[in-house]
This record gives C-alpha cells, structure tokens and sequence, in this order.
C-alpha cells in the first residue's frame, strides 16, 4: 500500500544496534497508524509491570498513513506512545508541526526505541543513516535551544527536532517532548520516558518524495479541505485561536476556577482571546500543510516579564491563569514559556501549583517548605517562581515535579482530596461536576483526565444533551466520539480541524483509500477505531488498572459548585458515575468491571491478546 513507508525502524540505545522490519499491510490497515500503530508495537515489545522508567519501557514514536503529504493538517502529525510515569497505564501524546513529515521522508512509519544509552545521545537520522551522537554538550539545554545547537552541529537548518528539557532529564513525571521549540507531546510524562533512556533528542532528515495511490481525487481532496477550512467550521482557530475557549467556558460557568474551588472567573475580561490577540500575539503560524494557522504566539512588550514570548491555547492559558485565580497575561505568559524551557506539560504544571496554593491556602504546608515563595490564588508572580522550582526540580519544585498525586502522598494529612487527577494525570479545564458526559468519559478515558481523548466535552457545551443530568445513552455518545478520536489520532489529523470532516468516517474512508489504495468503507473505520480503543483497555488492564480506576477527583464528586446561577450544586455522585460507567461498558460490549470479553476480541480482530483478560 502507498501512504505507508513500510518500514519499522527498531533502535537499542544499549548497545547503538539499529534494525528494520517490514510493516505488513494486515497491521497497517488494522491499526491504521499513530496511536494505534505505536500502542499496538508498545505491547507486541514489552512485558507485563514493566517500570515506566526503566530500560525494558519501550518509547514508540508513530506516524499516520497521510504524514508526509499536503493533507490539511494530516501530513505534520506525530505519536510517542509508552507506558506512562505518571498513570502506570497508555502514555500517549500527539504534536504537530513539521517533524512527522520529515520522519515520513525519511522513509519509517515508526521507531520502536529500547534500552538506554551510557551517555547523554541524541539519534540522527538521515534517510537509511541511523547513528546515536554524543549530547553531552547539550544536556540542560532547552528543547528550543537543544535544536539550534543540533542543526548548527549537522549544518543543515532544515533538519527537524524533537527533544526534551532539563525537566525530562531530571525524569519529572510531568515532563513532555517538544518539536520546532513550541509544538509539545505534552501529556502522560513521556518526556521522563525519553530522558530515563539517556535520550535528549531525535533529529531526523528525510529526502524520499511521498506518493499517493489516486493522485487526482486525492488533490481534490485536498483542494476542498483548504476550502472547509477557510469557512466558518474553523474560523475561531484562524481568528483568535483555542484561546477563545476562556469566555466560553467561563460564559458556560463550567471553567475550574482556583483548584475546583469555583467554575467561574470573575477576571476573564483581563485575559479573553480579545485582549490576548489585541495587545499580545505578535505572530500567527500554520504547521506542515496546514491552512488554518492557528498558534498564535504572544510577546509580552513591557513590564518585568518583557521579551517573554510563548504559543498561548486555551489549555495552558486556562492552567497558569483562571485555575491558578491569576489574570495578569505578562505573568502568564512567561510562565508558559518557561514550561517550554523545561519542557513541562503546561495543563499538569499549572493544576500541580495550583494544587500547592490549596495546600498552602488550607494550612497543610508551612512558610518554611515554601522557601519565602507566596503561592497564594492570584499571585502570578509565585506561579512564575515555581514554574522554574517545578523545572529545576529544585526545593518546592521537587514536591511537584511528579504530579499532583504523587504530591499529595508526600504530603499527606487530607492533601489527596485536594489532588485533582484521574489515573495520576492532571485534569483540564472544563468543570466536570456540570458536564457530565465530559465526566464520563475524563473517567474512562485511558490515558487518564484528558478531553482529547473523546471531545465528548461538546456535547454539553454545546446543549446537544443535559450537561447537569447523568442518564443512559451517554455510554454510547462517549464510545461513538472516542472511536472517532482515535481515528483522527493513528491517521494524525489536528483535532482542530475535526469540523471540517463534514461526513467524519465517510470523509477519513475516502482519504484513506486515496492515500494508500486500500478500499476501506466507514463501517471498515468504526471497527477500526472501536479496536484501537479496546488496545488501549488491554493495555491498561494488563498493567493492572481496573474499574476503580475510572473514577473522577474527590472535588468533582464531594464538593457541589458554589457559585451563583445554573450549576450551582453541581456534582457528580458516585451513583451517577456508576451509572454511565455501566452504560459504557455495556456500550463497548465489555464486563461490568470494564474488561472487554473474549468474544469482543475476537469480533475486533484481537485475540491474540486474550491471554491479558484470561489473566
């Protein structure tokens, strides 16, 4: 088939021993590619209770089946897949930019990375020449840095980089991986992952042309999807950015505010993406073969933090801003840019200090631990402070540096209630106690509190159904937009632009098979992504999590909304999520305790598995 290199490329940073394998066109068209590539080459090369941290944890970087072409969004995309430090479950994390396309090019659909080198490395990889360089001379660098010293080393400024910072060397459960200095695979702690390997970069550069199997539907294609995307379905994205989300949410009252201690921010004029655009961003960039230019980077031009300029987006403005009560976007900003100098996952590094000014604010920690640091709710100043802490792993920065569950066990006293996370993975910024299909499926979600996981989140923003009713029939909507999801990340198509696949399995099977020649049907996909989410169940359920696991933050389902007007009182009881948890499994054809049956693997196609459900 097209649209696949048709090559695995297998790296043992033990011994500098590299070798290839062919991708056989069965894998490929069930598994399709991204996730549900790397998850499936994850458990074939791993072993049961792996440490996440150690040598025998494989790290799998994937691609999809359209990178390297002109799709819209669909030819930049990559996946880094392990085994999560932070949840012991599916670590998972898609970037976009440039350098999946340049991996393409260089002829892998995937690199399977074991063992872990004596010595600080990075890979270089140049079309068949594969080859670990030394990187002690960039150790403690930062990932943008990281990349101009790896280009001005090679000569050549059109290499692409992903590396880590100074976070994932330190092996902080929080840590990401980041391409073209701004692009992060930000969540699950898989840039710990890469620097536990001794890994501190891939650098790679690709001179192979990418054909596709039907060149004139497939430029149709792309002809109509630049079209979509010049319309209304991603106008926001274009114009103000993921940013815009601030004053819905907030609007919505269904912002967490202050640690879950409000969902509504009474400072959202200070930091809208109005404000932001007006008085900040100072350029507008567009990834790979993407139309919609949607990272908007903001420079703040005054003031202390002057010259401080970071890629703003609704998760992180949300995380170092409403959720830490601060409204001062100069602050803000730098402490968003000092995340991409350490490489720390924004969304778990801002619920991470705001967890500590809970703590602090609830007498559980003294001024001592705090080393003269004031991390009171709305002190942008603190919040900068311990972002560099968090970065360094340095004093206070220690406590934090692995997440807020892991804090709050060191901690103690009552510090976990405080812990907002699932499965030992940050939430984000949508109020769950008055969204409840977005509580569903942040619970079952199998890399742990996420929205990225299903979208199922607009559905009640959107009054498609009760946001503040739990009922049967959410299972369902979740499973149906969790499918899809997965599809849109093995093909690693940018969920921004989900909107415009107007006919979303009809459009991603008319794709596929102008890519890769492979006539698939839409049923052909919903198998497909219903398989990909059931992987990732498997894979879960063999490193031991169960039913207890899919569960919500001690806030969400003991401590109502107490705000004034439509939600207050909100909040999801433990029969309300038992409830849609049943509808779920049921949904998904899996046992009451959330473990897909023998005859449901067997209809997906994955029975060589069955040893972990038998187990």
């Amino acid at each position: 088939m097209l649209g696949y290199a048709g090559t695995v490329l297998y790296v043992d940073l033990t011994t500098g021993k590299t070798r290839t394998e062919k991708l056989t066109e069965e894998t490929a068209k069930k598994y399709v590619g991204g996730i549900g590539l790397g998850m499936k080459l994850w458990l074939s090369n791993s072993k049961a209770g792996v440490n996440p941290l150690s040598p025998e944890n494989p790290l799998v970087l994937a691609l999809g089946p359209v990178s390297g072409t002109m799709f819209p969004t669909g030819g930049n995309g990559h996946a880094f897949i392990s085994k999560s430090p932070a949840t012991g479950g599916v670590g998972e994390a898609v970037s976009h930019g440039t350098f999946g396309a340049e991996l393409k090019r260089a002829g892998y659909d995937a690199i399977v990375l074991t063992g872990k080198a004596e010595k600080p490395v990075y890979l270089w990889i140049d079309d068949e020449s594969i080859q670990l360089l030394d990187a002690s001379n960039i150790c403690g660098k930062s990932p943008p840095e990281t990349e101009d010293a790896i280009k001005d080393e090679l000569g050549d400024y059109y290499v692409r980089v992903a590396s880590i910072g100074l976070a994932g060397e330190k092996q902080s459960k929080i840590a990401n991986i980041i391409n073209e200095k701004t692009r992060a695979a930000g969540r699950t702690g898989l840039g710990a992952v890469m620097g536990s390997k001794n890994l501190k970069a891939i650098a790679v550069r690709g001179t192979r042309d990418i054909t596709v199997a039907k060149p004139d539907v497939f430029m149709d294609m792309v002809r109509e999807f630049h079209e979509r995307m010049k319309g209304p379905a991603v106008q926001k994205y274009r114009t103000l950015g993921t940013v815009d989300n601030i004053s819905v949410t907030n609007e919505l009252m269904c912002m967490p505010t202050r640690n879950y201690s409000a969902s509504h921010f009474e400072k959202t004029e200070n930091i809208n993406a109005e404000v932001l655009n007006e008085r900040y961003v100072a350029k507008i960039i567009a990834c790979n073969s993407c139309a919609m230019r949607c990272e908007h980077e903001a420079l703040v031009r005054e003031g202390p933090y002057k010259g401080s300029l970071a890629r703003m987006e609704y998760d992180n403005l949300w995380a170092l801003g409403p959720n830490v009560g601060v409204d001062k976007l100069d602050a803000i900003i730098r402490a968003a840019e000092l995340c991409n100098y350490y490489g720390l996952d924004a969304t778990s590094t801002g619920v991470a200090i705001s967890f500590l000014m809970d703590c602090h604010e609830k007498g559980l920690l003294s001024h001592d631990q705090l080393e003269n640091i004031d991390p009171h709710f709305g002190n942008g100043e603190a919040v900068v402070q311990l972002v560099e802490k968090i970065g360094k792993r340095e004093g206070i920065g220690e406590l934090l540096a692995d997440g807020v569950k892991v804090a709050a066990e060191k901690i103690g006293k009552n510090a976990a209630e405080l812990a907002q996370h699932i499965k030992g993975l940050e939430v984000t910024g949508y109020d769950l106690r008055c969204l409840k299909t977005a509580a569903l499926a942040a619970a079952v979600s199998f890399r742990g509190a996420d929205h990225n996981r299903s979208g199922a989140f607009a559905l009640d923003l959107r009054g498609k159904v009760d946001r503040l009713k739990a009922e049967r029939g959410r299972g369902k909507l979740v499973k149906e937009n969790e499918d899809i999801f997965a599809l849109i990340d093995s093909f690693i198509i940018c969920k921004n632009a989900r909107n415009t696949l107007y006919n979303e399995l009809g459009d991603l099977a008319k794709l596929y098979s102008a890519v890769t020649g492979a006539e698939v049907t839409p049923q052909d996909l919903s198998v497909a992504g219903e398989r990909i989410n059931t992987l990732a169940k498997l894979i879960n359920t063999r490193e031991g999590l169960t039913r207890n696991d899919d569960t919500l933050p001690w806030k969400v389902m003991n401590q109502p909304i107490s705000d004034d007007g439509p939600v207050k009182g909100s909040v999801v009881t433990q029969d309300e999520l038992d409830l849609m948890l049943d509808d779920y499994y049921q949904a998904r054809g899996w046992a009451v305790e959330g473990i897909p049956s023998k005859e449901k693997l067997k209809e997906l196609g994955l029975q060589e598995f069955q040893n972990i459900v038998e187990a």
